[in-house]
């Protein structure tokens, strides 16, 4: 009889140690799938936010000129040009800026930051007209080097009042809206109260939802 009680119980006691490992390695399992899929959904958000890029094309009339005195002030020398210049500029977003966080056991995604938009680049294309050298004061390789920046810098002062940091700007929530779509898809949530929004923003980002 003790024979038999001896085998239940290890029988009973065998149950219980298999049930226990395969529980283990159960949750084991369930945790590495939830922290990998974590991790597809955080490279997923980092491509979405890639795409954000506003360009604009700008066409300005850029009047220049240079006075060269020589002989004690008593002899100058003008030269200038009327310049055409046609640039584009690309407006978009520091990416290193973005913080994401991943809460794993809650399946919530928090969005710690997002970055203003900034001018990414500025390419302009010069093309002169009405070109006049003065006597001893005429256009250089090294004149067309500083047009070019002057020009860059022209536009660069253009950019606040042609409204696309304000397009940028509307990217960006769309941007946030198609994460938190992104996150749904998969059972997950996006917390984006962390950012400074503006009242309107965030009704646009909650109607969305």
């Amino acid at each position: 009889m003790d024979g038999i009680l001896e085998v239940v119980l290890g029988l009973i006691l065998g149950a219980i140690m298999m049930y226990w490992i395969y529980s283990m390695f159960r949750r084991k399992r369930s945790r590495e799938t939830t922290e990998h899929q974590s991790t597809v959904l955080l490279d997923r958000i980092k491509s979405v936010c890639k795409l954000i890029s506003v360009e604009g094309d700008f066409a300005e009339i850029y009047k220049y000129e240079n006075t060269r005195e020589r002989f004690l002030s008593l002899v100058s020398s003008k030269k200038k040009a009327l310049i055409v210049i046609n640039a584009k500029a690309h407006i978009g977003y520091d990416l290193k800026q973005i913080i994401l966080k991943a809460d794993t056991p809650n399946k919530k995604i928090t969005l710690e930051n997002f970055p203003e938009p900034q001018i990414l680049s500025i390419e302009p294309k010069l093309e002169f007209y009405d070109i006049k050298n003065g006597l001893f004061n005429a256009f250089t390789p090294n004149d067309l080097t500083a047009l070019n920046q002057e020009a860059v810098q022209h536009i660069r002062e253009k950019i606040p009042q042609s409204g696309l940091m304000d397009t940028a700007r509307r990217e960006a929530l769309e941007a946030i809206l198609l994460i938190s779509k992104l996150v749904e898809t998969i059972g997950w949530k996006l917390d984006y109260s962390a950012l400074e929004l503006e009242e309107n923003e965030r009704k646009a980002l909650e109607s969305g939802n």
